[in-house]
């Protein structure tokens, strides 16, 4: 099938159908897979393109804030600060590239002034290049805006300047040390830039093992399953480390994601406002409202009728108690017990004002269940002993009814045991 154009030049109709899905699709959701990687089928590859409009989303990184970037499950996005830097920074580029994996940098300003044809390289594999301030200061938290502002601006100007191209600075920044302060979030956001945090660092910044970074990395990426990784692209151990993160994420079934601004151009990925999440908000469930309580009145119950230890003696070798009611108002002495008041039947019924409504119930008062921990009295008590027990030895005095008096402290219970460690205090993180 054939279609007649102006100029009677003929075109396949299957032609045009092709042209308007790519017009309709985004042709940066085909980068190059693992598939297409030269010299590298088993590589691990940038399975998408995500494409993201600034000014929706200023802040992204759950490090800080709310939101990250748009991810599914098992996708990461790669990210390296603080360079370019001879020679760590190309050895990053050609991990990557055997890789076939595209990611974002943040440059510093005065690296970018130092080493612009190392910048240029990263523009020409195809990484994102955002921005990381002019001096890379850890005081932007605190420092005047108008000094805040010149270190942003500046840094970007040396990146434009390094790549000759104003518009191949991506509208991203981090900010150094992740340092955060509103007043830099605000000019941030009115200037159209992106605020980037992270989802999980590697702390590959630290005197840490190449181990340790791999280690850190990978634990925390399958901790949250997906988000954005924060590297440096001028540590030794950071390129010691990444092959073998790369090939662990292959492994474990983790795609790579490159993201880029919007343009005129090239339009936003489409997103719903959920994907933004690191976990998508439960869903609220309305609950009928029940109708209200109607008003207690509280008794004032102050004491639990109960029996005592002191009022107790043995018959026939067993321990009776006696019913026993303990008065709040009275005041313990230390080292004279409670004093005893009349028996009654156990357990009593307290007395407490009736009321007559009929939408009031009685509830115990706050310490009806309160119960004494210890006594600093001491007490006495009677102990059985065997029937076969003798006299004791040197006193010539026999043990009438095989019972023995034993003062028992007791406050002996908070006595430390013998080869028992020590209760230690909480220490705060």
């Amino acid at each position: 099938m054939v279609r007649i154009l102006k100029g009677g030049r003929q075109r396949p109709q299957w032609i045009l159908w092709l042209g308007l899905l790519a017009a309709t699709l985004d042709l940066t959701a085909f980068p190059a897979i693992a598939g297409d990687c030269p010299g590298n089928s088993n590589a691990l590859g940038t399975f998408r393109t995500l494409v993201v409009d600034p000014r929706e989303h200023p802040r992204v990184g759950t490090m800080q804030y709310q939101e990250t970037l748009p991810l599914r499950d098992h996708e990461v996005v790669l990210t390296f600060d603080d360079g370019p830097l001879p020679p760590h920074s190309q050895q990053v580029l050609d991990i990557l590239a055997r890789e076939c994996v595209k990611a974002t940098f943040f440059t510093v300003g005065q690296m970018a002034r130092n080493y612009p044809q190392y910048l240029r390289r990263v523009l020409a594999a195809g990484h994102s290049i955002g921005t990381h301030s002019q001096n890379h200061l850890l005081s932007m938290n605190r420092m005047p805006i108008e000094r805040a502002r010149q270190e942003i601006d500046d840094g970007i100007a040396s990146a434009a300047a390094a790549l000759s191209d104003p518009a191949a600075v991506a509208p991203f920044m981090r900010i150094p040390g992740l340092l955060r302060a509103k007043g830099v979030e605000d000019y941030l956001a009115s200037n159209g830039i992106q605020v980037w945090s992270a989802d999980f660092p590697a702390d590959d910044w630290r005197h840490i093992s190449a181990e340790r970074v791999y280690q850190l990395a990978i634990s925390r990426i399958e901790a949250k399953r997906k988000g954005i990784l924060l590297l440096h692209d001028i540590q030794a151990r950071t390129v010691a480390a990444l092959p073998r993160i790369l090939r662990t994420l292959k492994e474990r079934g983790y795609r790579i994601v490159h993201v880029v601004p919007a343009t005129p151009n090239q339009l936003k990925t489409t997103t719903e406002p959920q994907d933004w999440r690191m976990r998508p908000a439960p869903v609220t469930v309305a609950i009928a409202h029940r109708q209200e309580a109607p008003a207690f009145s509280f008794a004032n119950v102050g004491t639990l009728p109960a029996s005592a230890i002191w009022d107790s003696h043995l018959n026939q070798k067993q321990l009776v108690l006696l019913p026993e009611v303990f008065d709040r108002s009275q005041r313990f002495v230390r080292g004279a017990g409670p004093l005893l008041q009349e028996r009654a039947v156990w357990p009593r019924k307290p007395t407490v004002a009736t009321d007559n409504a009929t939408d009031r119930f009685f509830v115990s008062g706050q310490n009806f269940f309160a119960l004494q921990e210890k006594s600093a009295v001491p007490f006495r008590t009677a102990v059985p002993l065997p029937t076969q027990a003798q006299p004791v030895v040197g006193t010539g005095r026999p043990i009438e009814d095989n019972v023995q008096s034993i003062s028992i402290d007791a406050s002996a219970a908070k006595r430390a045991i013998p080869g028992s460690q020590p209760a230690l205090r909480s220490a705060l993180y």
